[in-house]
């Protein structure tokens, strides 16, 4: 059990920043596929990034089917694919919705549901929140009025050990203790409250039907709880009541950075088990930090074994996503960190020898390799607003902060969190980068970059 007092509070969404939404969310889904440079491009939220076996065989297979044979990782832990047709949305929403990828295609951009990945593995954090994205995604598909959330809203469940809490969360949970039996902490627009962690998924869906009885007060057509005016706050409190579930204001939780990790990291073999202090990852990163790479050690609900591994820039082959695919009837959970955790393994023998697996594949099992922690967009070719192949001049310098390629100033996919927790890099019109604001040759990205992540 964790301590009486609530942990630190996420890092939310501040209101304040209000704006007039006048036009519908045109957030790119599943059946709901966006033009760009390279072919149409289709996300596919997985709330708290899981994939089964077949799933994860019929999205490959749709990626080499129907686009361009890679799958995209997302910030929020979703896949993308791109390079499709004009006329496969039909087939490709057929083939997921038989997988069970679309259980409710009126609430299939709605289902953002971030988790921390490592849940119920390793012994750490104070509950399984796993399953509680389990519940709250079927309670968000079972609610007519649910659909009104625009593709943007973000559900964060926490399970104690903070390495979700700095993702931006619009409604964050965060486990106090076992989630059978313990508490848990809601927070949502500055407001906080202690409410029995058996009631999580349902407090969280209280908590969107206030916001969405705010933003129709403030008829700005807020998407986010950020994008409320001032003078509009969530009536929380009353939700809760309404909802019938008991809670305890614990004071305002304004939005002062996630509950950091504890814990080095050290190297470990193929075959060493992370130990927990190890697997939270590496403290001070910007929105806490996944399970490094490697052997995730018993103690989960069912003392089996899992993997972590990162994903180079965030983009899969189909050969690389079918690597990933559980067994033993365990599950995969792609990261926020453009990673992935396998599950299921019987014995650390096991759950080594596909590490390996995956190692040969090209994904990152190197807890020390100075990819981890690099992102790209798309840039150039598959989008028309960037002025640069990010991905071709990607260099990765040495550990440290997270570092992020940006094709122009929109900076899509940026790691979460304050100037100063990760490397900015971004093209400009004359062929050369800024990081961190100070222009950058291509030639000199090598050495700007190491600097840059080793310095702050």
């Amino acid at each position: 059990m964790l301590a009486a007092m609530p942990p630190t509070p996420p890092s939310t969404p501040n209101q304040g920043e209000a704006r007039i939404r006048d036009r519908g969310d045109a957030c790119p889904g599943a059946l709901r596929l966006h033009p760009a440079d390279d072919g149409r491009l289709a996300r596919l939220r997985l709330p708290a990034g899981l994939l089964t076996a077949g799933q994860v065989e019929v999205l490959a297979a749709a990626a080499e089917d129907l686009g361009d044979g890679r799958i995209s990782v997302t910030s929020r832990g979703n896949t993308e694919l791109r390079g499709l047709g004009e006329g496969c949305g039909a087939e490709l929403g057929a083939r997921l919705a038989d997988a069970g990828l679309l259980p409710s295609p009126a609430h299939e951009r709605v289902r953002n549901v971030v988790a921390s990945p490592a849940a119920g593995l390793d012994g750490l954090g104070g509950g399984d929140v796993q399953l509680w994205a389990r519940e709250l995604d079927a309670l968000l598909c079972a609610r007519e009025w649910t659909a009104a959330l625009s593709g943007r809203f973000l559900f964060v469940l926490d399970d104690g050990r903070g390495d979700v809490t700095g993702l931006g969360g619009d409604v964050t949970l965060i486990a106090a203790g076992p989630s059978a039996v313990g508490d848990a902490f809601l927070y949502l627009g500055g407001q906080a409250f202690r409410i029995a962690a058996a009631d999580a998924p349902h407090a969280a869906l209280a908590a969107a039907d206030a916001f969405l009885t705010a933003a129709r007060e403030a008829g700005n057509g807020a998407w986010r709880v950020r994008e409320l005016p001032e003078d509009v706050r969530p009536d929380l409190a009353d939700a809760l009541r309404r909802a019938g579930i008991a809670a305890e204001a614990v004071g305002a939780a304004e939005a002062v950075g996630g509950t950091q990790g504890t814990g080095d990291a050290e190297a470990v073999g193929d075959a060493e088990a992370v130990r927990p202090t190890e697997a939270l990852g590496t403290p001070g990163r910007s929105g806490g930090a996944g399970p490094l790479p490697g052997v995730i050690g018993q103690g989960g609900r069912d003392g089996r074994w899992a993997v972590a591994v990162a994903v180079p820039l965030g983009r899969l082959t189909s050969g690389q996503l079918r690597a990933l695919a559980p067994a033993h009837g365990g599950e995969l959970r792609l990261t926020p960190w453009r990673g992935a955790v396998v599950t299921g393994f019987p014995d650390r023998a096991a759950a080594g020898e596909r590490l390996a697996v995956l190692a040969a594949h090209g994904l990152i099992t190197d807890p020390h390799s100075p990819w981890l922690g690099v992102g790209a967009c798309t840039g150039r070719p598959g989008c028309g607003k960037a002025l640069a192949d990010v991905r071709a001049d990607a260099v990765p310098g040495r550990a440290g902060l997270p570092v992020h390629f940006s094709g122009c100033e929109r900076r899509c996919g940026h790691p979460t969190g304050p100037d100063g927790t990760w490397v900015d890099v971004v093209a400009t019109t004359d062929g050369s980068y800024l990081v961190d604001g100070a222009p950058t040759p291509r030639t000199s990205l090598t050495e700007a970059v190491a600097t840059a992540r080793t310095t702050r």
